[in-house]
Formats: structure tokens, sequence, C-alpha cells
């Protein structure tokens, strides 16, 4: 019964959806096991913790020229070109991508399938941003779920001023999220998605509540109106509970996130990642 019923949701046969109605569960169709999926946590959101224990240990441990000279190291990885259609980053971001489609799990609700054309760049407004947006990895061109050849996910340009991190989100499809970048992107044909709550929403996160800031973020839906582009709702429903916080508060450290472009909190699940 429950794979019959599983075969009616594919087809949009489930009582009271329409025909286009599409269901894509991460560990349906990307089996996976634990092993995979901490190694493609790892390569997600890895380099941050590298990075930090890199300098931390440097400094502890090291004369301050050897100091000096991993710091020096870390960056020429920041400013060193990435190909972001490179083979081998491509491959590695695919892998990343059906890992944690599979680990988290995540499961994708497309109300109507049919109104997805390959050849139209569309907007999909985000929500929430969480301590991560790990849904979005659902909607990622390399996962495969959406029917659109061209996607790109807009985030912090702090991202790519991060040594490693910013090679991984590349590949996997990240851009800076400025509204040049988004125009420019959607003219080319490129859906875009983005988070509008950023930072801010990051910011005003609250344990058992999923915070939408909505209230001044409306820029997103002016470029799309600009450009022509259909605008695209996406929720993410118990995305903030997939991982314990903590944060502190205060008008400076509102202001601090502000002023780097990303929010500084401490995460944590298993093993620590």
């Amino acid at each position: 019964m429950g794979e019959e019923r599983e075969v009616r949701k594919a087809a949009g046969h489930e009582p009271g959806l329409g025909s286009g109605y599409r269901e894509f569960s991460g560990r349906h169709e990307f089996p996976s096991n634990m092993v995979h999926g901490v190694l493609a946590i790892g390569m997600w959101i890895g380099a941050m913790h590298f990075n930090v224990s890199l300098l931390l240990l440097s400094f502890l441990f090291f004369p301050f020229s050897k100091f000096l000279l991993v710091l020096g190291l870390l960056l020429v990885f920041v400013f060193l070109p990435i190909d972001p259609f490179s083979k081998f980053g491509r491959s590695l971001a695919r892998y990343i991508c059906k890992h944690l489609s599979c680990y988290f799990p995540t499961t994708l609700h497309v109300e109507d399938i049919h109104d997805f054309h390959p050849d139209r760049a569309y907007v999909f407004g985000y929500e929430p941003h969480s301590v991560l947006p790990i849904g979005v990895v659902t909607l990622a061109e390399l996962t495969g779920f959406m029917p659109l050849p061209k996607l790109k996910c807009l985030a912090s340009s702090a991202v790519f001023y991060t040594p490693f991190l910013r090679h991984i989100w590349t590949w996997l499809g990240a851009t800076p999220a400025t509204k040049k970048n988004f125009s420019s992107l959607l003219n080319a044909g490129y859906s875009c998605i983005v988070v509008p709550g950023g930072a801010q929403e990051a910011f005003h996160m609250e344990r058992g509540s999923e915070i939408a800031f909505l209230r001044a973020r409306r820029g997103f839906v002016r470029v799309a109106m600009e450009t022509g582009c259909p605008l695209v709702p996406v929720f993410c429903f118990g995305q903030s509970h997939a991982y314990k916080w903590w944060k502190p508060g205060g008008k400076f450290y509102l202001q601090f996130s502000r002023a780097i472009k990303f929010t500084p909190i401490f995460f944590w699940g298993i093993f620590g990642m």
C-alpha cells in the first residue's frame, strides 16, 4: 500500500492534488548512509571549521613567522580563480547535493511541475534562513529535482572571501547576492534562489518557531518584476530544528552581523557538525 501511494503521488493522482503535483524525497531518490552523509556535510561547510582551526593552531603552536606564512597561503586561496564548470568540481558538488538530500532528509513538494519551463528564468523566494538554508539543496541544479537546467543560489558575499568554502559553494551553484549579479543572471536565463531574510533573519531566530523576516525585504520582488520573471514562493518546514545553536543578542551583534554580511552563530549536530 505504501509503495502504491508513492506511485500515485509521483503521478499526481493523490486525492485533492493536481496532475502536475510532484513529491521528491531525498531518501528515495538517492539512497545513502551515515558515512556518505557526514562526508558530504564536511565538504559542504567543513571549510569554516578547517580555516578557524588552522589559524588558531598556527597562532598557538607555530612561530609567528610560520603563522604569517599560513595566513598568506589562506589569502592566496581567497583570490585564486575558480572555474565554475570544472569537471572535478561539478562531480564533487553533485555528490554533496545527493547525499545531503538523503542525510537530513529532505522532501520537495511541487504544486505543479508543468508550470516550469526549461527555457525560462524564475525567482525562488526561499524562507526561512535558519542556521543554514539546508532545504535549498532540493532546488539545486545538480540535485536534478527541478526541470530547470540553469539555476543559481544567491549567497552572502562573505562566503566568496572564505578560503576553500568559496570553491565548494561556487561549484554547488552559489553566487554573490548583489542586485547587479541578481539581475544579470536573470537576464542571462538563469533561475535564482534568494533567501531574502538573510543575516537579519538569522539574528531573529527563536527556538520552537519558524521565523521569516520579510517586512523590509521586497527588493527581490522588484527585481523579479523588472526582469519579467515569475516569483515562486518556497517555505522549508522543520529546517530550524536541524541544528542546535547558540547566538548572542543585542544591538551591537546585529550591527556587526550586517557589517560582515552574515550572522556568526555557534551551531552543532551529530559529531559536532
